[in-house]
């Protein structure tokens, strides 16, 4: 039985408006002092409310995963082959079928509010001009109609918690179809919130109107963080997915799969495309890094389906490693975060116009000229990640 957290959040905390942790309103950052999306972490943190930090940063428990995520990629070593015609490199890949520029696209993430007023409309208008993926979430700032808006022709998929009322989340569903998202990620690795000592501290609760898609619902007036979270279903099981996926056309991913046996039963079920993640460290702490359980995963899907990765993602020579291990492409969020905090739709634009340099120039450097060329011999891992 999972302890209700809702003594201990509302022993430290006071009723708090939606504006709470308003979005910096210093002016944005010069940008040609970007070299790197990681350079964008320290302005921002100087910019984000400290409750809204310490949200975006935070990982569960001691913080383990959340550091392992980071160094498991020191752990691959390249490759590369020479005398390769790369005169003409080009990342573009596909996803699901539809052409993007580059296998690097945005993960979900909850409240861009908190660290830019346009929250996810300037996060998707600078992925639509890059030509990526954005995938929005359920518990966004911005309404779904809102961020289709914004977003135009762009390239949207439409994250889902699944809700102890399920009325609520297929019309979450079946609202992003009619707004023309085209795939549908449902996040599995959350029945319950990890425990985040952070939050706890910080007693972080923006409040029901901070989140786009709840925001003006009756039902909900006065909620608080915990009584939110008290909506997510932790009843869904595998036998839950096939109501899930009738509720609308859209391909359906499976975001938060860690094990080869569960990346098999996610193919069984369907599941255009399996998502390896930790939830960003966020949620169980001494879940094992993305990176390092990708290869497995991608043999037990065995071509059935795209897979997916997100965690610790900071350079282009991350992406060409996910690559080589299997991945269709990587996604991440919060270093697009803290771009979005340091200038608005122009911050997002300059990191992911650097993720795509770099992908480019490590595509080349390790002799391929396009995704599809990069193979498994192309890397190798060492014992140390000095």
């Amino acid at each position: 039985m999972v302890a209700d957290p809702r003594p201990i959040l509302q022993a430290m905390t006071d009723v708090r408006p939606a504006h709470a942790y308003p979005p910096p309103s210093a002016p944005p950052i010069d940008l040609a002092g970007i070299a790197a999306v990681a350079d964008f972490e320290a302005p921002a943190r100087e910019r984000l409310h400290p409750a809204a930090w310490a949200y975006y940063e935070g990982g569960g428990w001691d913080g383990l995963t959340i550091r392992d995520n980071l160094e498991a990629w020191r752990h691959w070593r390249f490759r590369p082959r020479v005398l390769v015609d790369v005169s003409g490199v080009d990342p573009a890949t596909t996803l699901l079928g539809v052409p993007v520029s580059m296998p690097v696209g945005i993960a979900p993430a909850a409240l861009h509010g908190l660290a830019h007023e346009d929250g996810e409309l300037a996060t998707t208008r600078a992925a639509t001009a890059a030509g990526v993926a954005t995938v929005v979430s359920t518990v966004a700032s911005r309404t779904i109609e809102d961020v289709a808006d914004a977003s135009g022709d762009g390239l949207r998929w439409f994250q889902l918690y699944v809700q102890r009322d399920r009325a609520l989340s297929r019309d979450f569903v079946q609202r992003a179809e009619a707004a023309g998202y085209r795939a549908l990620v449902l996040t599995v690795d959350l029945p319950v919130l990890g425990y985040r000592d952070d939050v706890i501290r910080l007693a972080f609760d923006p409040g029901y109107q901070a989140y786009g898609n709840l925001a003006g619902r009756a039902a909900l007036e006065g909620a608080h963080l915990d009584d939110l979270l008290d909506m997510r279903s932790a009843g869904l099981t595998w036998d839950g997915l096939a109501e899930i996926a009738s509720w609308s056309a859209m391909p359906l991913v499976l975001k938060g799969i860690l094990t080869a046996e569960d990346a098999r039963l996610a193919v069984e079920h369907g599941a255009a495309a399996v998502w390896v993640s930790n939830h960003g460290g966020r949620q169980l702490d001494r879940s094992p890094a993305a990176i390092d359980v990708l290869e497995a995963v991608v043999e037990a899907v065995a071509g059935r389906a795209e897979v997916y990765l997100d965690g610790g993602v900071r350079r282009g020579t991350d992406v060409v490693t996910a690559l080589a291990l299997g991945a269709r492409a990587v996604f991440m969020a919060r270093p697009l975060l803290y771009a979005l905090a340091c200038a608005g739709e122009a911050g997002v634009a300059r990191a992911l116009a650097i993720l795509h340099e770099e992908t480019t120039r490590a595509l080349a450097l390790l002799g391929a000229a396009r995704p599809a060329d990069v193979r498994r011999e192309h890397v190798t891992r060492v014992s140390s990640g000095r």
